[in-house]
């Protein structure tokens, strides 16, 4: 069972409801006396008038007495009687709970109740006109990146290296890559974008060769045979060298080369190769499984997830962050175009329409259980005392209007009768 706690504001209402128990009970108390006293007086001969006070009085009493049994039977039992029908509350509490739910299930959790309401509150639009003001749009943002925050702090760096370097290693081994490749290639050579590449290769051979002249010049001698002269192979690597040296340099130099453009060939041949030719394709298959499984590329792959998170992290924490500036500018936008856009109002209502009526009509079991589980499990008299201490003091009224009513209508039933029997 679960016990209620007691506020202040609980503790006052209850002196609220016993101050007006008092008041009630006071009254029902001076109209018996008022009853005594014209009783008294009436059988004394004291006139017509103790006649008419004494029937109000007695009906008075009737009324508050026939009230103080209602009221009173809601939450306990009538001087502890066993009276059938009353301390309906703390007997009839699961019931009530049920009959609770069942109400709110039909009247409030229904699809056309909810539709009805949310197109009659215009959530697209004020919604749009909310995320328009800058002011809330930061609120938003700030919310969200503090979620992102709480997220990336949760989640464990191992399993998501794990769950992420996975990810990619299934997809780049499930993606043929020849053919992609290919038709990049074609497109890069056909534009000529490769140019730079070429021009920055010979450049850079052009300046390693006059650097390193003697680690060329020992290349060359070293693979000479053994019976030739020392100044023989000197003289065939110094030929061979300044021969390479100004084969690169022409490269360097001349755009129109011939070597150029048995590049370009090259690359537009390796290029359609890589699209059309099966063993080509294969092998650049087989290459690319070699490069995944090394063990350097998989840690790669997993501390890419460690990199990503930093960056997250840093936008997120930071106030003017790329991030965050791109998601406050794409919230004032969505807003106004959602404040002014009557087709995306109509789209996202229907949107908030259906996930609500398919939240109300899926979830609607589990929703009223919760009003229905949660009264039941409240301790029988807690609940009635927590009732009570609510709307005891309004009941009071009915007390009082009950002896005010009574004795009017007592009055009134007194003076036709006395009128008809005159």
């Amino acid at each position: 069972m679960v016990s209620f706690t007691y506020t202040a504001a609980d503790a006052e209402k209850s002196r609220g409801v016993r101050r007006m128990k008092a008041l009630a009970t006071g009254l029902l108390a001076l109209v018996a006396a008022i009853y005594a006293l014209a009783t008294w007086a009436k059988s004394s001969d004291a006139g017509a008038w103790a006649g008419y006070v004494a029937a109000a009085a007695e009906a008075g009493m009737v009324g508050a007495l026939a009230d103080w049994f209602a009221v009173t039977a809601l939450f306990r039992r009538p001087l502890g009687l066993p009276i059938p029908h009353t301390a309906i509350i703390p007997t009839k509490k699961d019931q009530l709970g049920a009959s609770l739910g069942s109400f709110v299930g039909e009247n409030f959790l229904s699809a056309d109740v909810v539709r009805g309401r949310l197109r009659g509150f215009a959530i697209a639009s004020r919604l749009g006109t909310w995320l328009a003001d800058p002011a809330h749009a930061d609120r938003v943002t700030s919310e969200l990146a503090a979620a992102l925050r709480g997220a990336l702090t949760v989640l464990r760096d191992a399993d998501v290296q794990a769950v992420v370097g996975e990810a990619i290693t299934r997809r780049a081994e499930a993606a043929e890559v020849g053919p992609p490749l290919g038709k990049t290639l074609g497109r890069i050579v056909a534009d000529g974008a490769h140019h730079r590449a070429v021009d920055l290769i010979c450049a850079r051979g052009h300046d390693w060769l006059v650097t390193h002249r003697g680690s060329v010049m020992e290349a060359i001698e070293g693979g000479a045979p053994g019976w030739t002269p020392r100044f023989v192979d000197r003289k065939v690597g110094d030929r061979v060298y300044r021969e390479l040296l100004r084969f690169v340099t022409e490269m360097r130099d001349m755009p129109g080369h011939p070597a150029r453009a048995s590049i370009d060939r090259f690359l537009t041949d390796f290029a359609a190769d890589l699209q059309a030719d099966t063993d080509t394709r294969a092998r650049v298959e087989r290459l690319k499984g070699e490069i995944l499984a090394r063990p350097e590329v998989q840690e790669i792959i997993a501390s890419a997830w460690s990199s990503v998170r930093a960056l997250l992290l840093a936008a997120a924490e930071d106030d003017e962050s790329q991030l965050r500036r791109r998601a406050r500018a794409s919230l004032i936008a969505l807003g106004k175009r959602l404040a002014s856009d009557t087709r995306l109002q109509a789209k996202v209502g229907g949107w908030a329409e259906d996930a609500a009526a398919y939240v109300v009509t899926t979830y609607r079991t589990e929703i009223t259980s919760l009003i229905t589980d949660t009264v039941a499990g409240w301790d029988a008299t807690q609940t009635s005392r927590k009732i009570e201490a609510n709307i005891g003091r309004d009941l009071q009224f009915i007390r009082i209007n009950g002896t005010v009513v009574g004795a009017l209508a007592g009055l009134a039933i007194y003076t036709v009768s006395h009128a008809l029997g005159g």
